[in-house]
């Protein structure tokens, strides 16, 4: 019997020369693959799988006599792969597929037959569980009637195992069978025992013991450490950890895509998606859209703790608490990250916690004494800016930027949306006389929340996590925290769009990138642009116009003073009160204004007119920002009368004639 090493190389050889020198060259240059010395298969095959492939004699003969697809990992995958064994059985089935031609589960070869799932993302990427196919590193030969393949992948197959001693348990369960059965398994010793009770309890065995391909979420026993939390699991909440008909593993996940759980029906409807953390941590969240009296509207999260438990019906994923119960305030649910470091589960605001406790948990004590609280809470990555760690040194300051995260009141997507419905909404914080400023975009998956305090715009990338008394919104970036210079706050900031075009095709924005210089610009928000248009049609619409850029660029100049710091609200009311009015140096001026501060609000005098502030203190790297409700302007700032005015292209066109017809006398 020939082994498996000389059938492998059999196989590759008979395969189309041409194609076969093309992978060898492929996987020759590849650092992945290129471990292996020898000449032929060893420049073809991961070192370690072949050498396994070897020593394997159901594998030789599975090689030796029959048609067969196998899945290789590559060489890198095997230096990640942390067990100890690896089931070369596992990685083969007895039918030759084609990429193409791979159905939705084949059986392995190991003992018991436990199926492969094959699954594709959005890319069109094909994956094995949780493996990738490298979709050009296949190979496929045919030979005295058996036709075999080869597929690379990017990770090693691991099939669920039973530990020593329990030979009698079954080794392909389905996934109620491993519910049952899970302390005899090898899951890291992970216990499922109050989740099971429940299960049993409730006489809910029937959904984790469907034929078919599902996924199933199952909450360990650490995630009721609440006394009462598991009474509060039934059958409904028991439904909301399956999505049917769906196989879904984390690497083929697609980010935060609902999928409808089996508690979605015409009075209770609950979705379940999967996203990923910047540092590779998979979480899964449930959102009951519709709720009734026990089962509320919100979205419950849990860390992934065990992913990828293949079982007959479809694949497990073991979290940290169960889905869809709403049991915890705001401030027990900021708690639950109190013994949390680096690696542990459950840690999506572990450093926003941190920074908590380090400023004394003052903040957490006025968390806890609001009956409606809404916190938008910067994830783990928001915190790792360099220009954050300066900050978090001083006490007082960073007081008040956590206090700019807090907002007294029960603020979900939907009532954010009703507030965003004609304008973008403005949302007072715990911190005195300041503001956020949300803008939603879209509709369903595709809807983008972003939020706008003390200088920063974040996008809300978790919204909606319920508690008892309100809700958290996980945001990429800290409020308060300035990262941008004037000129990136105007292009990202849609409150300031048309200020930003303005300057664009004027080439006034130039400047605003200069961090030598200390702005204070008034920036009109759109609204008062759009104002201008209702009181001076002509003008405004010339604004807009290249042809014009000149009348635009002095309009803007007026609003931006240039010096060697920048101003604030307050240093503005407090200079207008001692001399009665602020002078300011701008590019070829000055700008004269008074600030007077009513019922806290800002007001702008300007030429005997009386203009509020919006958005006071909107703060840069480079400067700081005032957004106005209307420009500081006039109908003579744009005037065009009796053909008194020529545009900049017309004057162009009028030049190049008179040149062309001086050159044509000049030739005469």
């Amino acid at each position: 019997m020939l082994n498996a090493a000389a059938l492998l190389l059999a196989l590759l050889c008979a395969a189309n020369a041409a194609a076969a020198a093309d992978l060898a060259d492929k996987l020759r240059d590849d650092s992945e693959l290129s471990q292996s010395t020898a000449k032929s298969l060893r420049r073809l095959m991961p070192v370690r799988f072949y050498s396994l492939l070897e020593s394997n004699q159901i594998a030789n003969s599975t090689l030796s006599l029959r048609s067969c697809t196998i899945f290789v990992p590559t060489n890198e995958a095997f230096q990640r792969y942390k067990s100890k064994t690896t089931h070369v059985l596992y990685h083969i089935t007895t039918e030759a597929y084609t990429q193409k031609r791979l159905p939705n589960t084949v059986s392995s070869d190991m003992a018991g037959n436990p199926p492969l799932y094959i699954t594709k993302n959005s890319n069109g990427d094909i994956f094995v569980n949780n493996a990738r196919i490298i979709p050009s590193l296949s190979v496929e030969t045919n030979s005295d009637g058996k036709r075999q393949i080869m597929h690379i992948i990017d990770e090693v197959l691991e099939p669920l195992t039973v530990k020593a001693g329990h030979s009698d348990t079954p080794n392909n369960p389905n996934a109620l069978k491993f519910l049952k059965n899970a302390e005899e398994f090898n899951v890291d010793n992970i216990g499922v025992r109050t989740y099971r009770s429940q299960v049993t309890m409730a006489k809910k065995e029937s959904v984790y013991d469907a034929a078919g391909q599902h996924t199933f979420l199952v909450p360990v026993d650490e995630g009721f450490k609440l006394s009462a939390r598991s009474s509060l699991v039934d059958g409904k909440v028991i439904d909301g950890h399956v999505i049917p008909n769906t196989v879904i593993f984390t690497a083929a996940a697609q980010h935060d895509d609902p999928k409808a759980s089996a508690a979605f029906e015409d009075l209770l409807k609950v979705t379940v998606s999967f996203f990923k953390q910047k540092n590779g941590k998979m979480y899964v969240k449930s959102n009951t859209i519709v709720g009734d009296a026990k089962h509320r509207v919100g979205v419950v999260l849990a860390e992934i703790v065990k992913a990828n438990i293949p079982v007959s019906n479809g694949v497990v994923h073991l979290i940290h608490r169960p889905l869809m119960i709403i049991d915890t305030t705001v401030t027990q649910f900021l708690q639950s990250f109190k013994f949390m470091n680096e690696n542990a589960e459950n840690g999506a605001l572990r450093k926003f916690y941190e920074v908590i406790m380090d400023n004394g948990g003052a903040v957490l004590d006025d968390i806890n004494s609001l009956t409606e609280v809404t916190i938008l809470a910067p994830s783990n990555e928001a915190w790792n800016s360099s220009n954050i760690n300066n900050v978090l040194r001083d006490r007082n300051k960073i007081r008040q930027i956590l206090n700019m995260h807090i907002i007294k009141d029960r603020l979900n997507v939907d009532k954010i949306r009703q507030k965003n419905a004609n304008l973008i909404a403005q949302v007072p914080t715990v911190n005195n006389n300041t503001f956020l400023y949300f803008n939603v975009r879209g509709e369903g998956a595709d809807t983008v929340i972003t939020v706008e305090g003390g200088g920063v715009n974040a996008t809300v990338i978790q919204a909606d996590v319920a508690q008892t008394n309100g809700y958290v919104h996980i945001i990429d970036h800290v409020l308060g925290v300035p990262y941008t210079t004037v000129l990136g706050k105007l292009e990202s900031d849609p409150m300031m769009s048309d200020t930003y075009k303005m300057g664009k095709f004027s080439h006034f924005n130039d400047q605003l990138n200069n961090t030598q210089r200390r702005f204070t610009y008034f920036v009109p928000r759109d609204k008062g642009w759009q104002k201008t248009e209702l009181d001076y049609p002509s003008a405004h619409k010339k604004l807009f116009m290249a042809d014009f850029s000149y009348h635009s660029k002095s309009i803007l100049e007026r609003h931006l003073a240039i010096s060697d710091k920048e101003y604030t609200m307050k240093d503005l009311v407090k200079f207008s009160q001692e001399s009665g009015s602020v002078i300011l140096p701008t590019f070829r001026d000055s700008l004269s204004i008074r600030v007077e501060e009513e019922a806290g609000r800002y007001v702008i005098i300007w030429n005997y007119k009386k203009i509020n502030v919006y958005r006071p203190d909107v703060e840069c790297t480079n400067g700081i920002i005032h957004v106005i409700d209307y420009p500081l302007l006039e109908e003579k700032d744009v005037v065009v009368a009796g053909g008194s005015y020529l545009p900049e292209s017309s004057i162009c066109i009028i030049l190049a004639n008179l040149i062309m017809i001086t050159v044509a006398k000049f030739l005469n």
